[in-house]
């Protein structure tokens, strides 16, 4: 008779997001002679013995989909537990890979995109996937302060058509009421091209003004108990511990610098990129790369295993306008 005290077992899972560069990602359906038959859910597999998560990807995904990983990232890892057990899901995104996708097994398959997701029912596991792969790969910080008001929105506006979706208001040199206007002043241009706007640590300005989330400050996550009640929450963090606290709290995702020297802190300790990817490996939400970077960084981030880079004073390059 087993010890009901007892920890269940976890089962190591593999699970691929293979998106294509229109931003669809596959699902699968299982089949019918598998637990949750039925059911909708990224394509993957259980880890064998001897086994790393990312060989059982690439074994899984020739087995099941009859197809050859080309680059996977290593991105999120989430714990769930079903009825019949605990699983440890760690997630890649497959960007590239060759072969035609062929149902092995059987299931159905269909590519989707988020929020308009036509398949049904998905697994329960699956839902905060969802939520994270909405997230652009790009973070951009305002720099008003150093380029002034005028210009600032001129290049927001330039930085929308060409993508932007993300936006981080950070102004500390800004009185609350500057912000607020600054913010009101922002967020229907935001809205129109279905971008967000994140208040650097102001919650109650967030929500008075209607922004899409706030910036949480490491101090404040120190500090907090409970998730701010807002759409979207994301946490400052410079270590693993301070990770941990925003999954704790609840955090949608979070920056974590600098990976790099920055012109505003010269000679100030940084992560580098191997501690970046030692803090980052099994990460439950997104983490965004802050620090020295520039566009051209978005592919070593990956591979290190974040979801993207925030960019300050790279985020709006000048640009001519005509």
């Amino acid at each position: 008779m087993s010890n009901s005290s007892e920890k269940p077992k976890i089962v190591e899972v593999a699970a691929a997001v293979l998106q294509r560069p229109d931003g669809t990602f596959l699902l699968a359906q299982r089949p019918s002679d598998k637990i949750w038959a039925g059911h909708w859910e990224f394509p993957g597999g259980k880890v064998e013995a001897g086994e790393t998560p990312y060989h059982a990807l690439v074994r899984e995904l020739r087995e099941e989909l009859g197809i050859t990983v080309e680059i996977a990232y290593p991105w999120l890892t989430r714990v769930f537990t079903y009825p019949h057990a605990t699983v440890r899901l760690n997630f890649f995104r497959v960007t590239e890979w060759h072969g035609e996708l062929h149902p092995h097994e059987g299931q159905q398959f269909a590519w989707q995109h988020f929020p308009d997701v036509t398949v049904a029912p998905l697994l329960p596991a699956n839902a905060p996937i969802l939520r994270a792969l909405s997230l652009p790969p790009l973070y951009a910080i305002s720099n008003v302060t150093e380029l002034g008001e005028e210009e600032f929105m001129r290049r927001l506006e330039v930085a929308l058509h060409s993508g932007l979706r993300l936006v981080q208001l950070r102004e500390k040199s800004l009185s609350r009421e500057a912000l607020r206007e600054l913010a009101q002043r922002m967020l229907p241009l935001l809205h129109a091209h279905g971008a967000k706007l994140l208040i650097n640590a102001d919650i109650e300005l967030a929500r008075e003004i209607g922004a899409d989330g706030v910036q949480l400050t490491a101090t404040q996550l120190t500090a907090l108990r409970e998730r701010p009640d807002v759409p979207w929450c994301a946490a400052s963090c410079h270590n693993a511990e301070e990770l941990r606290l925003a999954e704790a709290l609840g955090s949608d995702f979070a920056l974590l610098s600098p990976v790099l020297p920055t012109l505003s802190h010269p000679g100030a300790p940084t992560l580098g990129w191997e501690k970046f990817a030692e803090c980052a490996a099994g990460s439950t939400i997104p983490i965004y790369a802050l620090g020295g970077l520039t566009q051209a960084g978005m592919q070593i981030a990956w591979q290190n295993g974040a979801h993207g880079i925030a960019l300050l004073r790279q985020a709006w390059p000048e640009t001519s306008s005509g």
